[in-house]
């Protein structure tokens, strides 16, 4: 079998046995060779790999430092006004003084992976300067590839990285640890909580340490929430685009939005890097929109939307609009489908024919067909089958039909319905 065909073992970053410096150089050699050939060595951990493989896929440049993506003005507005913020001052208390005397740091993230604050230890903040681990700088997997924050988010899960396992070279000599923190009455991800320093921070017991912090936060935010259920984000706009009516949410000011600023919202959610116009116009119509248009559209949006919530040069959000789409993503991950069908209330902008729109409308109905048929629950197949998407869904109907006891009489009414779906479209 080639290195190329050889899948990794799974485990943590590194055991108390681990001759740390071998470790690292084995590492270092198989980051190399995949970066080359995308083979991998036999002894690099299953997530590593596959958090490589995604990072790759993704044209992450393994030279690159983490990019900023706001402005001083607004980043300082922006977490102000985030929930992680609620919890800071915990973790402050847990962590940072210790990490400090220990030469480490402590970041926190929102769910993006833009790092909210960074604390700890004075010099490693100031090495930290060499690789943009710093206040404002977006470390999600997408844009510096695999790390401890961003992977962390990624899966949804906690994660320790250690050394060479950083798919971006300038990240080799730090190690961390990070794990995901959640709204305790959604189980959205809020964000992340990440211990950054050497080999040691990728070790069982920083684990388990980064877990009880959490765990610490989660309970503190649903302490917060029990007295005043409107505390987490009750300041941050929401966008719904799921049905034909789609709404920009503020507070208790709900403002109905046109097709077109629909479609650019949902769009620049969808990419948070941000487009330009030319991307923009590309998304919205293939053939008869142009640059200058979109930037007609982006000025009149700005008015609705609020010219300090979406930046230029790209034009991207710049609060964290929260949209009901990733609301269905977040669901349909934890495993809640009766959540994802209550909130998946019709297709994305029905009545919209741009490409960018499209491609997540059909990606969404495919994810919430895919969840329900390997569900099994007739409850959920039956209002999914007397929907928009999922009446002429001969996929959904089987399966409903497979949960269903030949003696129940709605066997044969299913039955005869897959007939004619099967007469129809053959």
């Amino acid at each position: 079998m080639s290195d190329s065909e050889l899948r990794p073992s799974d485990g943590v970053a590194i055991h108390p046995s681990d001759d740390v410096a071998l470790l690292g150089a084995r590492i270092a050699k198989a980051h190399n060779t995949f970066l080359e050939t995308a083979a991998t060595a036999r002894d690099i951990r299953r997530m590593v790999f596959e958090s490589w493989s995604r990072s790759k896929r993704a044209a992450v440049d393994p030279d690159r430092t983490a990019p900023n993506v706001l402005t001083d003005a607004e980043f300082e507005e922006y977490r102000a006004a985030h929930p992680m913020a609620l919890v800071r001052p915990l973790i402050e208390n847990l962590l940072v003084e210790d990490a400090s005397e220990a030469g480490l740091l402590i970041a926190i993230s929102d769910a993006g992976g833009r790092l909210l604050w960074v604390e700890g230890n004075s010099r490693a903040r100031d090495r930290a300067l060499s690789i943009n681990f710093a206040e404002g700088a977006d470390w999600s997997e997408r844009a510096v590839g695999t790390n401890a924050p961003g992977t962390a988010l990624a899966l949804d899960h906690c994660v320790q990285i250690f050394g060479a396992e950083h798919f971006s070279r300038s990240v080799h000599e730090w190690s961390c640890t990070a794990a995901p923190i959640h709204d305790p009455n959604t189980g959205r991800i809020l964000g992340a909580v990440d211990i950054t320093g050497g080999p040691r921070v990728a070790v069982p017991e920083v684990l388990a340490l980064v877990r009880a912090t959490v765990s610490a936060a989660e309970s503190e935010l649903r302490y917060r929430l029990r007295d005043h259920p409107m505390l987490l984000g009750a300041n941050r706009p929401r966008l719904t685009v799921l049905g034909p009516h789609p709404e920009l949410i503020r507070g208790t000011e709900r403002i109905t939005l046109s097709p077109r600023h629909a479609e650019i919202l949902l769009l620049l959610t969808e990419h948070p890097e941000g487009l330009t116009a030319e991307q923009l116009a590309v998304l919205l119509d293939e053939v008869d929109l142009d640059a200058v248009t979109v930037r007609a559209e982006m000025s009149r949006l700005r008015r609705v939307f609020g010219g300090d919530g979406l930046s230029s040069r790209p034009y991207r959000v710049s609060r964290d609009l929260r949209t009901d789409v990733a609301d269905v993503r977040d669901a349909l991950a934890r495993g809640d489908i009766a959540r994802a069908s209550t909130v998946y209330s019709g297709p994305v902008l029905p009545r919209s024919s741009a490409p960018g729109v499209y491609r997540v409308r059909e990606e969404l109905r495919a994810q919430m067909q895919a969840a329900l048929v390997r569900k099994r629950d007739p409850g959920l197949l039956a209002a999914w089958t007397q929907t928009v998407d999922g009446r002429d869904d001969i996929g959904a109907w089987n399966a409903y039909l497979a949960t269903l006891d030949r003696l129940d009489p709605r066997y044969s009414q299913v039955k005869a319905r897959i007939a004619v779906l099967d007469r129809t479209f053959g």
